[in-house]
């Protein structure tokens, strides 16, 4: 579904990804593992097309985005859709106008047939009844599950989530752990994740990238992850004072 070659991008002297190669499989949940400031959310931008790369090739579905012009490249962005890591919402709107914004901007939908479909995907994500809330009434749990039905109000084939856990508490977690999977089963999505936090890699992910010094250097399930013999990962994965990433 995805495949990317010997990806650069610096920011003047700042070199973030230094020849970054991962391939992604359609109908996957690939998790992009790091430090923070390791260039995860940059990998995001580069993939969905915000982003344009010093050198380097992202290939989705056989055409290469970085070739593309704007015009074309927002083509390919419809088939994507994106869960930030704050959430996003926006405040002056009603929970059932943040879900169905896309549709409400950019399609000749009608509005009735538009919030039919935002009620559908807030009741995929566990919430109903709360179309005509304000997004300052909800808890953050609520708002990242608003955020998520925004997310898949356009049945999108692929979807990045930028940090799907921060900001909220270890049970609302895993519970947006669990949408995540249920989602990938049930809409046949092709999904990348990034994260540092590893329980939640390890609950949502098939597959496991770590990205490190701008490089992937490693992939894995999450079995293969946790018995790496690479010590970066491994004291990445462990949370360990000491070892290669904190004693060069």
């Amino acid at each position: 579904m995805i495949t990317i070659t010997n990806l650069w991008k610096g920011f003047g002297e700042n070199q973030v990804l230094k020849g970054l190669n991962l391939s992604i499989k359609k109908g996957e949940i690939m998790v992009i593992i790091g430090q923070s400031g390791s260039g995860k959310s940059v990998l995001l931008k580069l993939i969905i097309g915000l982003l344009k790369p010093d050198r380097g090739e992202i290939n989705i579905s056989g055409c290469d985005i970085t070739k593309l012009s704007d015009v074309e490249l927002q083509k390919v962005r419809l088939k994507f859709s994106m869960l930030f890591q704050e959430g996003a919402l926006f405040d002056s709107m009603t929970v059932g106008e943040n879900v169905g914004f896309f549709l409400l901007e950019h399609t000749n939908k009608p509005r009735h047939e538009i919030f039919k479909i935002v009620k559908e995907k807030l009741k995929i994500v566990g919430l109903e009844g709360v179309e005509d809330l304000s997004p300052s009434q909800l808890s953050g749990g609520m708002r990242k599950r608003v955020a998520l039905a925004r997310a898949i109000a356009t049945s999108p084939e692929i979807i990045l989530y930028d940090e799907p856990t921060t900001g909220i508490d270890p049970i609302m977690g895993a519970s947006i752990n669990h949408l995540i999977r249920e989602l990938q089963s049930h809409m046949s999505l092709t999904s990348i994740a990034v994260t540092h936090d590893m329980k939640s890699a390890y609950q949502i992910g098939d597959r496991l990238a770590m990205l490190y010094d701008g490089k992937i250097i490693e992939v894995g399930t999450p079995k293969e992850i946790k018995s790496t013999q690479n010590p970066v990962v491994h004291q990445f994965i462990t949370g360990a004072v000491h070892g290669p990433i904190t004693d060069s």
